[in-house]
């Protein structure tokens, strides 16, 4: 099983299903940190520059203080972090909920990781959002419900869709047009659903399994 890094945002987190392996690493920014720990996990390492929070102390974790003055979110440094530690699968809690403009920034930051062939989900109440690049994703057979794709930082061509109500096929979805949202998965289906995009990216939503 691939390793996985977990990074605990300070935003609203929904009970994490997260079983940690000695190959996964969880990581905090910022105010992820209390988040991460009232759930019940140790990150170890915090990262960020700790406006809003204070900066914990006399922790396990290794913790990087980061200028106030600087381009990257927490999450986005959070993200980089386990980059440079060779993760290529990611899982984003406290990501979502507070300010719009952060989640939004979250949803940047998933597309983010398809720069160095990695892949994010963030993790909401009853959904998980991802981004996939010129790609496919599918979808857990547990995943039952709405699914929403849409196109991400410019055109998706070749946009196909299997094991959904709504079939599309090669077709090409504009980042002014909503025709993704709210398809569904197959009621009794005997193969999990599949989206796949030739070019451009999409921004997928789909249940929470």
């Amino acid at each position: 099983m691939e390793p996985v890094c977990y990074i605990f945002g300070a935003g609203d987190v929904f009970s994490p299903k997260a079983k940690v392996t000695p190959n996964d690493i969880v990581i905090a920014a910022d105010g992820g940190y209390d988040k991460a720990v009232k759930e019940g996990y140790e990150p170890r390492a915090v990262i960020g520059d700790f406006d809003s929070s204070p900066m914990p102390e006399n922790v396990a974790a290794h913790v990087i203080k980061l200028n106030r003055d600087k381009d990257d979110t927490d999450m986005l440094a959070a993200v980089k972090l386990g980059l440079r530690r060779g993760y290529k699968l990611f899982v984003l809690y406290g990501g979502v909920g507070g300010r719009l403009d952060h989640t939004v920034a979250n949803f940047a930051t998933l597309r983010y990781l398809n720069n160095f062939d990695a892949r994010g989900f963030l993790i909401d109440r009853d959904s998980v959002s991802t981004v996939i690049t010129e790609g496919k994703i599918t979808l857990p057979k547990k995943a039952s419900g709405t699914v929403s794709a849409f196109a991400f930082g410019g055109d998706a061509e070749g946009v196909s869709y299997k094991n959904l109500d709504y079939i599309l096929t090669d077709a090409t979805l504009t980042p002014d047009f909503p025709l993704g949202v709210s398809n569904a998965t197959v009621t009794q289906k005997t193969a999990p659903a599949e989206i796949s995009v030739k070019h451009g990216s999409l921004l997928i939503f789909f249940p929470r399994t």
